[in-house]
């Protein structure tokens, strides 16, 4: 009787989880649903472009809320041309329309070009643009996250000096105590605690970022780890991190390997081709799956549009809220692969030659 009991409340609590969930979902469809009804009236859908508009960059952070006109926060356009620096509001931009500052701009698929007199872009001048968008705004909101949770944390060791750890405290810890013990110290060994500052960086902010793309009022708002400008700005500090880490046997070992001389035509060519890859590897594995993830969510999602009926809804919010739940599993999975991969090469440019090591 009291196993049934249990079972019973598993059952109860399990079942209140999925409709939490569905619930959830049910919001941004209704949502998206909204913003192509106001947007496009009798224009047909066309799911490429919808989905492309949602998983890439933009100017403006468009939000849409149920039973809520959807709306734009706009974000500040930099313009570098031959007129020198241009700085002025997004919501000055919109798509076929011309924008006269010390240039005319137009909008052309979310990128601002210069245009002529009678309104047609003039290919003949360059436009840099270092504006503030959709990405960078995530990735500051993803960075004021990280300084407050580990503002507190910090604050909390210092004022619960040798007492346990609680709230926040007793959260964060057990994952920085992961990433010490069962990332850095297997895979680097007694120089983990210089690149801990590192690992713990990179876990938290590609975990943040990953967890606020999931965000189901905004789907597919929030692309930053799915966005490969961003996976190889964090490759590239990983590779320069690697190679300034890298000792003397780890350099002989890329340039005088201990193989036959006739090798070496074959294996340093080889080896040189590892630096990048190694990184390169990281790059495309985080932006692969984090954009899949994202793609996948939306392409169920505009089956009710492309459908045309409501009643492809329910079966289309399920499997939404299933390929959610694996995207929570994956926006920790991949944080913890990019760390640990990160961690093991490092731990291979570090290590001492196992004579030494063996002194040590």
């Amino acid at each position: 009787m009291e196993k049934r009991l249990i079972l019973n409340s598993k059952i109860l609590k399990l079942s209140r989880i999925c409709a939490l969930f569905i619930a959830l979902w049910a919001i941004p469809v209704m949502a998206f649903s909204q913003g192509k009804t106001a947007s496009d009236g009798n224009k047909p859908y066309d799911p490429k472009d919808a989905i492309f508009e949602h998983i890439g960059d933009a100017h403006s952070w468009h939000v849409s809320l149920p039973l809520v006109k959807p709306f734009a926060i706009p974000l500040p356009v930099i313009l570098y041309t031959d007129k020198g620096i241009e700085i002025f509001s997004s919501s000055n931009l919109h798509e076929g329309e011309v924008y006269h500052g010390k240039n005319d701009y137009v909008l052309v698929k979310d990128k601002i070009k210069i245009a002529d007199e009678t309104g047609t872009v003039d290919a003949t001048k360059k436009v840099y643009d270092f504006s503030i968008t959709r990405n960078v705004a995530s990735m500051w909101l993803g960075m004021i996250i990280l300084f407050i949770i580990f503002g507190s944390v910090s604050s909390s060791y210092k004022k619960r000096v040798g007492k346990a750890p609680k709230g926040l405290q007793s959260f964060m810890e057990p994952l920085v105590v992961f990433v010490r013990d069962d990332v850095a110290i297997p895979n680097i060994g007694v120089k983990h605690s210089k690149y801990m500052a590192l690992l713990l960086t990179l876990f938290f902010f590609i975990l943040i970022n990953n967890l606020l793309g999931l965000i189901p009022i905004f789907p597919g708002g929030f692309n930053l780890t799915g966005n490969i400008a961003v996976t190889l700005s964090l490759s590239f500090i990983v590779l320069l991190v690697i190679n300034f880490s890298g000792n003397k046997y780890y350099w002989k070992h890329i340039f005088t390997p201990e193989i036959p001389l006739w090798l070496y035509i074959i294996m340093v060519p080889v080896e040189l081709i590892g630096i990048i890859s190694k990184p390169f590897a990281l790059m495309i594995r985080l932006f692969a799956n984090i954009t899949a993830g994202h793609i996948i969510v939306l392409s169920l999602i505009s089956l009710i549009f492309i459908f045309k009926s409501i009643a492809v809804s329910p079966a289309s919010v399920v499997f939404v809220v299933f390929m959610d739940t694996i995207e929570l599993l994956v926006a920790f999975l991949q944080a913890y692969i990019f760390t640990m991969l990160t961690a093991l090469f490092i731990g291979m440019a570090v290590q001492e030659h196992h004579g030494e090591q063996h002194e040590i």
